[in-house]
């Protein structure tokens, strides 16, 4: 049984300091939501350059990215849903909004 609780502690202590490490060489990527569209948006999309607007009957949804250069958040990108399929997920693929 001693094994078994020192080879517990050694895990935990591997990862413990695989987190410590990890924390200082995060790497942040961009990445897209999907989002329903709120009353008194005022975003244009990045793809096309139009309004991405609400209407009270449709629930349409918007894709809003944001943007990391450099390993530093730079940017929010905001598309039509429809918008951002046809420029070929730029920011990768979103996932679905519950």
């Amino acid at each position: 049984m001693a094994t078994k609780n020192t080879a517990s502690k050694a895990t935990s202590l591997k990862t413990a300091s695989t987190k410590t490490n990890s924390s200082k060489t995060a790497k942040w990527a961009s990445r897209a939501v999907l989002r329903t569209i709120d009353a008194g948006n005022s975003a244009y999309c990045a793809h096309c350059d139009d309004l991405i607007k609400f209407r009270a009957k449709i629930r349409a949804q918007q894709v809003i990215c944001n943007v990391y250069v450099k390993n530093k958040w730079d940017r929010v990108e905001h598309f039509h849903s429809e918008c951002y399929v046809e420029a070929k997920e730029p920011f990768g693929s979103t996932p679905i909004e519950d």
